[in-house]
């Protein structure tokens, strides 16, 4: 196992890490929409904060030696289920290839958070 961990993305707040990669599979934690530069969520719409989770999850690809071509899963979570048209505008335009995906609702997300990303990825 390699653990992944770069400063383009938002630390680990708490006992886990960005990412880790067995065998040319690619396994990430949870992004949230923390601007890594300020330390905090700054967008408050849920489009600027999808956005902000696709980018912190492109950065961890990018430090792993992977891609969103290489993405096959992603599982989704909305704080808003009413989110979900919006979500998805900001969503299709990086995961562009399609991968399967859940997208669910939730009571609560860390640090008031409206939208939360993980990913599988694989290289074969």
């Amino acid at each position: 196992m390699k653990v992944i961990h770069t400063d383009k993305a938002p630390a680990a707040v708490g006992p886990y890490s960005q990412a880790i990669e067995v065998a040319g599979t690619l396994y990430t934690s949870g992004q949230i929409a923390i601007n890594p530069a300020a330390g905090k969520i700054t967008a408050s719409d849920i489009a600027g904060q999808a956005e902000q989770c696709c980018k912190n999850l492109g950065e961890v690809l990018q430090e792993a030696g992977f891609n969103f071509e290489n993405v096959v899963k992603t599982t989704c979570f909305l704080a808003d289920i009413a989110d979900f048209k919006t979500f998805n505008a900001v969503y299709e335009k990086y995961f562009v290839s399609k991968p399967a995906r859940s997208c669910v609702a939730v009571k609560d997300l860390p640090a008031g958070a409206l939208c939360e990303i993980e990913l599988i990825a694989s290289k074969n």
